[in-house]
């Protein structure tokens, strides 16, 4: 049995997790649900960057971007990532490993819709990780797409979600002298029962 007690009480990780983003959202400055995602390309080198987690489900994480990215071309090239919660404010974090798939569909047209005008155009116009010659270019594609998309653009084909579902997520809070509380909760592929270790700072 591991001491979990207080801020780690709780015997679904989605439900800690979900509590934890919840405090973070009263006192974090600034997109406390900001993640750090990890990927690795075809030779097996890393590649990291911050993207906004959207929802935690029940079984996993949810992110959204252009499917053509850098990221998304790792992750179909592996179906795997990583990601890192860290809120300065609460002195916390959450790390989380799994599988990722694609989340498209009603739910993703929906959540598009829902985000401002000048991100959906944003999204048209953005080859998201391909050269740019100039500014100026960038912006002459957003007037474009502006007239042929109008005030209400739809998703466009190339943009949605992937899904993460962890194999492993680790929740982590500073403590006194850097005697740190982390507590793992892991599973195999395709499991849906944890075990749950508490580890060494």
């Amino acid at each position: 049995m591991t001491d979990r007690t207080g801020i780690f009480a709780g015997e679904n990780p989605f439900d800690i997790a979900r509590r934890w983003l919840r405090e973070a959202e009263e006192t974090e400055p600034n997109d406390p649900n900001a993640i750090a995602l990890a990927t690795v390309d075809s030779s097996g080198l890393p590649n990291v960057r911050m993207v906004l987690l959207k929802e935690i489900r029940d079984d996993s994480f949810v992110f959204y971007t252009n499917y053509g990215s850098k990221k998304a071309q790792e992750i179909a090239g592996n179906g795997q990532a990583a990601f890192v919660l860290h809120w300065k404010s609460l002195r916390r974090q959450i790390r989380v490993r799994g599988t990722v798939e694609k989340f498209d569909g009603p739910e993703a047209d929906s959540y598009f819709a829902s985000r401002s005008l000048k991100s959906r155009i944003g999204a048209w116009a953005s080859e998201q990780s391909t050269p740019l010659d100039s500014r100026a270019s960038l912006m002459a594609k957003v007037a474009k797409v502006t007239a042929q998309h109008g005030p209400s653009p739809a998703r466009p084909p190339f943009w949605g979600g992937f899904t993460i579902a962890p194999v492993e997520i680790e929740f982590w809070a500073d403590g006194a002298f850097r005697l740190h509380d982390r507590f793992r909760w892991e599973r195999g592929f395709g499991q849906t029962s944890w075990k749950i270790t508490r580890l060494q700072p």
